[in-house]
């Protein structure tokens, strides 16, 4: 996988999409072959190596949003700052502008549960893009989401990798929600089935 790529990982029930995120995702070491992350092997990196990594170097969006109730929509965006360093005025521009991006100005002292699913998704996504990361995971973004909210932060992800060029990983089982990729992996019994390039997609970028 290329940087700036935007790759979608589908696949029925034991496919081994779970398997392969938790390797992606520094949660879990592969038992053969080896991992390179920006050209380092990471394979056989200690677990407190991985927590590094997956704190400086990796994004986390999840289908159940993952919010801490009882803090604020800043509060919550700016928690992965707070487990590495102290927050400086660059760092607090930086989460401004993110929530800008992501239409959730004037949001910054609501909680969770003022704040529609979507919305909810965006400040979670805000959070896993603030250290700037390596690669954003995505795993069932939408799951959680009606049709319409689902295309909704679909966009958004679409934009941050266009305009932004983050590199993003997402898991789904829906294939329209694959379709907003520019290359998407079907898995079958822990082997590629298929990579479709964005000519095949199924769902043309608009």
């Amino acid at each position: 996988m290329k940087k700036g790529e935007f790759v979608a990982i589908m696949g029925a029930s034991g496919s081994g999409k779970s398997t392969l995120m938790h390797v992606i995702g520094c949660l879990d070491s592969p038992t053969s072959g080896n991992y390179y992350l920006e050209g380092v092997n990471i394979s056989k990196f200690s677990k407190n190596e991985l927590a590094e990594i997956r704190n400086k170097k990796l994004g986390f969006v999840f289908q159940s949003f993952n919010l801490l109730s009882r803090t604020t929509v800043i509060e919550n965006i700016e928690l992965p700052l707070i487990y590495s360093k102290k927050i400086s005025k660059i760092d607090r521009d930086r989460i401004y502008q993110i929530m800008k991006t992501l239409g959730l100005e004037g949001f910054d002292e609501h909680y969770p549960n003022q704040l529609s699913g979507g919305q909810q998704q965006r400040v979670a996504i805000a959070r896993a893009i603030i250290n700037n990361p390596t690669l954003l995971l995505a795993d069932e973004p939408t799951g959680n989401l009606d049709s319409a909210t689902s295309m909704d932060v679909m966009r958004v992800l679409q934009d941050l990798n266009q305009k932004w060029g983050i590199t993003i990983i997402l898991v789904t089982h829906e294939n329209d929600i694959a379709g907003y990729a520019r290359r998407i992996i079907v898995l079958k019994d822990g082997k590629v089935l298929s990579d479709t390039s964005p000519q095949t997609s199924v769902r043309p970028v608009p």
